[in-house]
Parts: structure tokens; sequence; C-alpha cells
């Protein structure tokens, strides 16, 4: 049982939402790629054609919010349905344990189900075990034999070149 809340994300959470962004992005080893700013996350989150959405834990003692989850919808041309991709899922240090992490997959997966998602996917890092081991508990599949490719920067910019 945790103690607190999941709850739709909310314009005033954006702020705070950065911040785990880039707490996030540090205990990745990454925090300087971290560079989304509160203006880009207010857009993507509630502009006119919101490109993600998050829901947020909060704590109901203080008020404060411990955890968020980032997600956006996918779309599968073998299934011929939209699916869920999970960006970030994030809990504060000092909240990991209390339930946050799982309350916030269990609402992302009854929204998946509501939405008539056949899909739920995210990445993990190979080295961050505390995670793959909570997402092994959950019953998460593992696609070892699918490699993510990404095109960024110089290569990005030549190959655009050439179109």
């Amino acid at each position: 049982m945790i103690r607190g809340m999941i709850r739709a994300a909310t314009e005033h959470d954006v702020p705070e939402i950065r911040a785990m962004i880039r707490e996030l992005a540090a205990y990745e080893r990454a925090v300087e790629q971290a560079r989304a700013t509160e203006e880009q996350l207010r857009e993507a989150l509630f502009g006119a054609h919101p490109a993600a959405y998050a829901l947020v834990a909060e704590d109901e003692t203080t008020g404060e919010l411990v955890g968020y989850a980032l997600w956006f919808p996918r779309f599968s041309t073998w299934t011929g349905t939209r699916g869920m991709h999970l960006e970030d899922l994030y809990v504060r240090p000092h909240a990991r344990g209390g339930g946050h992490g799982r309350a916030l997959l269990a609402a992302l997966a009854a929204l998946c189900l509501r939405s008539g998602f056949e899909r739920f996917e995210w990445w993990v890092l190979a080295w961050n075990e505390p995670a793959v081991g909570f997402y092994r508990s959950l019953g998460a599949e593992f696609l070892d034999e699918w490699r993510i490719c990404r095109l960024t920067g110089a290569p990005l910019k030549e190959l655009a070149a050439a179109s």
C-alpha cells in the first residue's frame, strides 16, 4: 500500500517533473543530455497537440511529488492498434520501496487497457539491476533480440541532407 496518490500531472507540476527528469538523468549517468526546459515540457504535455502525457505520485503526508511516469502513444503495424511507450518512470530515492513505482505502472496499465492499447513497452538500461529486477517481478518480457537504433547530431543531419 502506498502512502500517497497517483494522479494526472498538471501544468503546476512541470517544475518538479523537470527536476525529477534531471535526477533520473543523473542516476543514469547522462545529466548533460537532459536539456528539456520547463517551457518545452509544458508545451509537450499541455500544449494544443500534446506529444506526451504524465502521471505523478504524490506523498499523502507532505504533498511532495515523489515520482512520475511520462508516456506517449505508439502504433503497431502488426496488431493494427495503438500501444503505450513509457519514456520515464522515476521515484525519488527517499520514497523508493513505498509502492509508488508499482502504483504508477498499475495506473498506466489500467489506462492502457481502457484505451484499447495492446502493448505497454519501455526501455531499461541493462546495468540498472534494481529496475530490471523490479520489472521482472511484474512479469515484464525482455526482448533481447531487438536493438535500439538512434540517429542524432551529425549523422542525422548527414542522412537528412541526402533527401
